[in-house]
């Protein structure tokens, strides 16, 4: 009869190192769109719909804007890209705009945190209750308190040095 051991199994070691950023205190980076993830309106980004529009317009010809008002710019972009994810950003906001430094607080306390497009529709089809976007001009970028895209999110926000960072910071930094 064989002998039954109790073997202990080794705990699973997870390495997150804390996110550290070489952004400086107006900066910051997350993903404006996802690609493969549909959004409340029943849309779907495929990988590649930005790349025309990429290639027409550099990032600092899309506007950075509050909450999609044309009223309220905040900044500029100095990167946008498509990866495997989707539409990676990265942004200075200008913070002689006063808008611009309460967005860098509110940021900073974790209490805004999402990104939206505004865009133009070049060719979508439809797949079930989906339309999937095959090509997309795009025109703005902006900061929102509720994007219509869940994953739509800042990632990666700049200390300027007089913020604390918070929880609800560290939590956007690691993209949660």
């Amino acid at each position: 009869m064989p002998l039954i051991q109790y073997a202990r199994r080794p705990l699973a070691r997870r390495q997150t190192p804390a996110r550290l950023s070489s952004l400086a205190g107006d900066e910051f980076e997350g993903y404006a769109s996802l690609f493969g993830v549909p959004d409340s309106g029943g849309d779907v980004v495929v990988r590649g719909a930005f790349a025309a529009s990429l290639r027409r317009r550099p990032p600092d010809k899309v506007r950075m804007l509050y909450q999609h008002s044309a009223s309220e710019p905040l900044g500029v972009w100095e990167e946008i890209r498509e990866d495997a994810r989707g539409l990676k950003v990265r942004g200075r906001l200008v913070l002689d705009v006063m808008r611009a430094r309460d967005v860098r607080a509110l940021f900073a306390e974790g209490a805004l945190n999402g990104l939206s497009i505004g865009f133009r529709t070049l060719r979508a089809k439809k797949d079930g209750g989906h339309r999937l976007l095959t090509e997309i001009e795009l025109w703005e970028i902006s900061v929102v308190t509720f994007p219509l895209l869940a994953g739509s999110l800042v990632t990666a926000v700049g200390d300027d040095g007089t913020h604390r960072i918070t929880t609800a910071t560290k939590r956007i930094a690691n993209g949660e």
